[in-house]
């Protein structure tokens, strides 16, 4: 995990971009439902503490309520998803694919693998929980 310096990433049209200044964890892959169907497949995401994330373009970022506690940012010219956050958190999601070159980051863990789709099989090695770890 690449924590000794800031890595930038973007939306795919570029209306908005970030800097991590430090990660807080690896990726989680995560296969329930929610994700599977906002991007198709499942989501790959790391996690910042919201003081070590700058966003420039900000007004083009909507916040989707996804859930009773949660909610999902994309990019409202583009429709990247980028962030998931837990209301009332001092961190943030961060969707692994933004990033622009290299991270340091691996995989850590897949949860709601009960929920994967049929189509595919998980065989990284990575740690695997049924619903949330």
């Amino acid at each position: 995990m690449n924590d000794s310096k800031s890595v930038k990433g973007s939306c795919l049209c570029g209306q908005i971009t970030l800097t991590v200044k430090a990660f807080d964890r690896d990726v989680v892959a995560c296969h329930c439902k929610q994700c599977r169907k906002q991007t198709g497949h499942f989501v790959a995401a790391t996690r910042v503490d919201n003081d070590k994330l700058v966003i420039e373009g900000a007004n083009s970022l909507t916040w989707f309520r996804a859930s009773e506690d949660a909610e999902r940012g994309f990019c409202s010219c583009c429709g990247s998803i980028l962030f998931w956050r837990r209301d009332d958190s001092d961190k943030t999601s961060i969707m692994a694919g933004c990033f622009d070159g290299d991270t340091g980051l691996s995989i850590d863990r897949h949860i709601f693998v009960a929920d994967k789709g049929d189509y595919y099989e998980i065989n990284d090695g990575a740690k695997e929980f049924p619903q949330a770890d």
